[in-house]
């Protein structure tokens, strides 16, 4: 049975949508219906899937995260597909809109209004692009007989002059800013480290989390029977997977 390993952030775990991922570890919010999963039932392949919500670029390749290794430990080169989505977290992508989306009162705390500040996100949107194409360059290195593919973001916020409350317009305005440099800087990477690209942020523009067939989930608490706020949902993932499943029949 071929192999294949998933690896990224909270955004291809899929916190909150059941079940649990068997023997997931505690914290990972691995769903056993994420894309992995769902892609890895499709075509019969035997899943590693080390996905882990808060991961950032350096918990893939070099720090641990809680107990659990640097997730590109799981490639052993015998692999024939790899998945990639990864990069939210270093630009602080989510932090940023549940940040945002709180009353007005927390967000006067330090902390928020940094995760608020458009020269912060500036600082770490110029240092993701290079810590991607290290994240491409070591997948490759790691395991060179595979597919390797950066999935990039589903489509969180609507079209500018869509309203999405609770954020206001210059909120969901400096989401968007970063949602777009997260989703150039991943294809940059991909293609300069000779991965492929799923184009799920592409797909999902009228999907996103205020639409009438959302994939994403919208502000809200994060409540642990049903998906995480800012992230995935059950449609989502399927969406993802297909796009995934597509590209791979496709050649």
């Amino acid at each position: 049975m071929s192999r294949y390993v998933a690896l990224g952030s909270s955004m291809a775990a899929g916190p909150g949508i059941k079940p649990s991922a068997p023997g997931a570890p505690f914290g990972s919010g691995r769903s056993a219906r994420n894309y992995a999963h769902l892609v890895a039932e499709q075509l019969g392949l035997d899943l590693a899937d080390v996905t882990f919500s808060g991961a950032t670029t350096a918990n893939l390749l070099t720090e641990r995260q809680r107990n659990a290794p640097p997730q590109i430990e799981a490639l052993d080169g015998s692999e024939t597909l790899v998945t990639i989505t990864i990069g939210g977290n270093d630009v602080g992508y989510v932090p940023l809109l549940m940040g945002a989306a709180l009353p007005a009162l927390l967000r006067k705390l330090p902390s928020i209004r940094e995760l608020l500040d458009h020269g912060a996100r500036d600082t770490a949107l110029h240092r993701v692009g290079d810590a991607l194409s290290a994240v491409g360059t070591a997948v490759r290195r790691r395991a060179p007989r595979a597919r390797v593919m950066f999935v990039d973001y589903l489509t969180l916020l609507p079209p500018p002059g869509v309203a999405a409350p609770p954020l206001s317009t210059e909120q969901a305005d400096l989401g968007r800013f970063v949602a777009e440099r997260l989703e150039e800087a991943t294809a940059a990477a991909a293609q300069a480290t000779g991965c492929e690209l799923v184009r799920a942020g592409q797909a999902s523009r009228e999907h996103h989390a205020w639409s009438p067939d959302p994939w994403t989930v919208g502000a809200g608490w994060p409540l642990p029977w049903r998906p995480a706020p800012f992230h995935p949902n059950a449609a989502g993932m399927r969406a993802a997977a297909d796009l995934i499943l597509r590209q791979i029949t496709a050649v």
